[in-house]
């Protein structure tokens, strides 16, 4: 079984920019409250008529683009979300058709805030397997359509925007470029993270969730640098799920990655859900902050509880 690789990545935002100021036209808070609790400045917010599949197609053509990859050359296209508010089609099928795909695998995935990192080791499962070839990943979340704009504590938090990644066998012979996933939950805390109720709301037990992260997944992202044989030391980026600023930057500082850079798109972005993480890989790709063959750590985690994580290699 031949490994995979990442051969190119992409992302989108809407045009609309909603920043603390214009919250706080909205709702009883301020830019210095925002700010000192959760970090964020900005976040892109998707109109009513820009639907979740759009976001994604256009990460997903970027991310095409960039590899030199045409649609019709993808076998199986996974989407990482969970804003789909139809069952059926898929975000994946509506992806592959805006895009003019001939007949890939399409699949949905969601794991919410750990739904890119679930999807990316479903991506290097199926081409280890010889399941397919190439694999257009995406993660991709409108969380402006699941929120309460009314409550001050979840519409601070919140942007749109999508990621996606192409992923490729790699050569005979060549190294890995995407290591072993760690990935688990924790059902007993399934309920710290919800989209639920009719309409959808998005809801969370933050404090639960700040003491899990901070305290126990150091732990699990040093053990996914250890199934790549690396330690954090040997990272040159850390692209952890952009949650909270404050979540972010002492989990970082946790697992010892001394030397690497630290992703902090949430200032910019908010919380995205599924699209974090290939929002703020992307960036640091185009920022020319990361160079091709870098180790990079990628840690989801959010709803059900979940969590996911592998070191992959720069494109």
């Amino acid at each position: 079984m031949s490994g995979s690789r990442i051969t190119a990545v992409g992302h989108y935002q809407p045009a609309r920019v909603l920043t603390n100021e214009d919250l706080a036209g909205m709702v009883d808070t301020s830019d210095a409250w925002i700010t000192s609790r959760v970090g964020i400045r900005t976040r892109h917010i998707a109109g009513p008529d820009e639907p979740v599949d759009e976001l994604a197609a256009h990460a997903a053509a970027k991310a095409l683009a960039a590899a030199g990859r045409t649609p019709d050359e993808i076998d199986l296209v996974l989407v990482a979300t969970s804003t789909a508010i139809d069952r059926s089609p898929n975000m994946a099928a509506r992806v592959a058709a805006r895009l003019g795909m001939p007949g890939p695998a399409v699949m949905d995935i969601n794991v919410v805030c750990a739904g890119f990192t679930h999807a990316l080791a479903t991506a290097d499962h199926a081409v280890r397997a010889g399941g397919a070839e190439r694999v257009l990943v995406i993660g991709a979340d409108k969380m402006s359509e699941v929120t309460d704009w009314t409550d001050r504590t979840t519409c601070v938090l919140v942007g749109d925007g999508a990621g996606a990644a192409v992923v490729e066998a790699a050569a005979p012979g060549a190294e890995d470029g995407i290591g072993p996933v760690l990935w688990g939950s924790v059902p007993e805390m399934g309920n710290a993270v919800r989209i639920e109720g009719t309409p959808p709301r998005f809801a969370q037990e933050g404090q639960s969730v700040y003491r899990w992260a901070t305290t126990r997944l150091p732990e699990f992202a040093r053990r996914a640098c250890g199934n790549a044989g690396l330690t954090p030391e040997d990272l040159a980026a850390v692209v952890l799920h952009q949650a909270n600023l404050r979540i972010v930057e002492p989990l970082a500082r946790r697992i010892g990655a001394v030397n690497a850079v630290v992703a902090r798109d949430v200032v910019d972005s908010g919380n995205t859900s599924a699209a974090s993480i290939p929002l703020a890989f992307s960036k640091l790709v185009e920022q020319g902050a990361v160079s091709s063959g870098d180790p990079v750590l990628l840690f989801g985690f959010g709803g059900n509880l979940s969590y996911a994580g592998q070191v992959v290699r720069c494109p």
